[in-house]
């Protein structure tokens, strides 16, 4: 949801439940390095893991999605049954091949759970509670998981720590494979968790790559008894831990960007991130940085700048955009212009090849977006030089700058360019746009305006050459590419005002969306 003026605003136990923590962790079954689980059980292996789908978050669909026949089942994602205009980021699902969801919930102000349920009838599985704390912020930021190549499901717990679950498709049994593992040494948070509790904060998604290693992002505020300071962090199959400061990055940022989730290359050498400022407006000037995997050594950073001011683009935590990898290995990052707001409050979708060297056209739209991949087989004719088309939100905001509201989707293509009408420069070309469909009441004076399109990244199903977008106006719909229509609707909720969500596709095409605080399975 984009907010009208994009407003720009900002626990202690004793030694003894420290070491009953201790003792818990160890009950618990297993240290974070002890991968191993009864022979007889089955891994769960990852269909759409985690944010974007995959470690490039390329949103890509394996299978056809199914028609919008009926709301199957539904899961809500908050329990604190949020009213009004709903600025709170929820976490992406995800799904294993035996189809398997795995649903991250809000439980309160600074409470959240994980309930796993059937991805064919919405029946509970298993859940876990989380003692995660949010760090600072404005929008609430999102509270992510993945799961793992080798069955393993993360999410965020409370001091930088993480929380796991094995046995993702079991149901909860006498020993539940389950535990906790901190980056800096299970002991070390055992023996001052209160301290690391107050002080260390998961920022954002967590992301796993091709061989099951993971990536995130951690804030650190005030001290700590390490002297941790905020980090980006990759935790191997093995358990060992290496991160590196953002100073030591960059010594004019100081955190990884809220909500912005890791992404990999698609050699698994390098990570790609974007950083910022702690700051009290919630946004900053910011770098894309590039690291190779190995040991976290840098290859490359870019200061991201507006492209038509050349000034310093903000870098927002109140959005989620984070780096998309295509299959030629460029990368794709959204970020909030400079002045704000020049571009009707859009953004824009800048765009560089792997090693942040070269600079490349960019794209009309980026706030709170991450693009997702089209193959261009999903494009009749197409006959232009890209191996890969982009989708992109399209939104042209009414309140936030000047636009029209009129708001679309595009798929644009990432190596052709136009003059762009809003913005007047030359930008991705647009091979394919549709316009939103339900009027938007609180814009009378703007004709044709239309609410706006809801997604953070839209799932893309090559086999029905469509793709699945969700919007404010409380329905779900099919963008076929073949005819340029919306060829499926389906009614989710009221219409409502939220920060973007994810759409997501299961191993038996049921289609997955986020609105008014509700997950919707939908299919037939």
């Amino acid at each position: 949801m984009q907010d009208s003026s994009l407003k720009c605003i900002y626990r202690a136990s004793g030694r003894i439940a420290a070491l009953l923590l201790a003792v818990s962790i160890l009950h618990a079954g297993m240290s974070h390095a002890d991968q191993t689980k009864p022979s007889n059980q089955p891994v769960a292996k990852p269909f759409w893991a985690g944010y974007g789908r995959s470690a490039q978050h390329d949103a890509l669909s394996t299978v056809a999605s199914s028609t919008f026949s009926k709301i199957k089942w539904t899961h809500t994602v908050d329990t604190t049954n949020p009213t009004g205009t709903i600025y709170i980021h929820y976490g992406s699902p995800s799904i294993t091949v035996a189809n398997t969801v795995v649903i991250p919930v809000k439980t309160g102000d600074n409470s959240f759970r994980i309930d796993a349920v059937s991805g064919t009838n919405g029946s509970a599985i298993w859940t876990m509670k989380s003692d995660y704390v949010l760090p600072a912020h404005d929008w609430t930021p999102s509270f992510s998981g993945v799961i793992t190549a080798q069955g393993r499901y993360y999410f965020p717990g409370a001091g930088g720590t993480l929380m796991y679950r094995d046995l993702v498709d079991m149901p909860n049994g006498p020993i539940t494979f389950a535990g906790r593992t901190a980056f800096y040494g299970n002991t070390n948070y055992a023996l001052n968790s209160a301290t690391y509790n107050s002080s260390l904060y998961i920022n954002t998604p967590i992301t796993a790559d091709a061989t099951g290693n993971i990536y995130f992002g951690v804030m650190s505020v005030g001290s700590n008894p390490l002297n941790i300071p905020s980090s980006i962090v990759k935790i191997d199959t093995k358990g060992v831990a290496t991160y590196v400061s953002i100073g030591s990055i960059s010594s004019d940022m100081d955190k990884v960007c809220h909500n912005c989730a890791p992404a990999i290359s698609n050699d698994g050498n390098t990570v790609y991130f974007t950083i910022n400022n702690t700051d009290g407006t919630y946004a900053s000037a910011g770098y894309l940085v590039a690291l190779r995997t190995s040991n976290l050594s840098t290859i490359g950073k870019i200061k991201l700048k507006d492209p038509k001011s050349f000034w310093d683009a903000y870098i927002h935590d109140d959005g989620t955009a984070s780096p998309t990898v295509g299959p030629d290995g460029d990368v794709y990052i959204g970020i909030l212009e400079n002045p704000f707001p020049a571009n009707n409050a859009r953004g824009w979708l800048l765009h560089f090849n792997s090693t942040l060297l070269i600079t490349k056209v960019p794209a009309a739209f980026g706030w709170d977006d991450s693009a997702s991949i089209v193959p261009i087989s999903m494009i009749a004719g197409y006959s232009g030089p890209s191996k890969y088309l982009l989708c992109i939100k399209y939104n042209n905001y009414a309140d936030g700058g000047m636009g029209d509201g009129h708001n679309k989707v595009a798929v644009v293509d990432p190596n052709q360019s136009a003059i762009e009408a809003v913005s007047g420069i030359s930008c991705m070309k647009e091979i394919k746009t549709v316009l939103g469909v339900t009027s938007d009441p609180n814009f009378p004076n703007q004709p044709g305006a239309v609410r706006e399109w809801c997604i953070n990244t839209a799932a893309v199903d090559p086999a029905t050459d469509s793709i699945m977008v969700n919007s404010e106006d409380g329905h779900m719909y099919r963008w076929s590419l073949a005819s340029n229509s919306l060829s499926e609707v389906l009614m989710l909720a009221p219409p409502t005002g939220e920060a973007y969500t994810s759409t997501l596709i299961g191993p038996d095409g049921t289609v997955y969306a986020i609105n008014d605080a509700v997950l919707n399975a939908i299919g037939k």
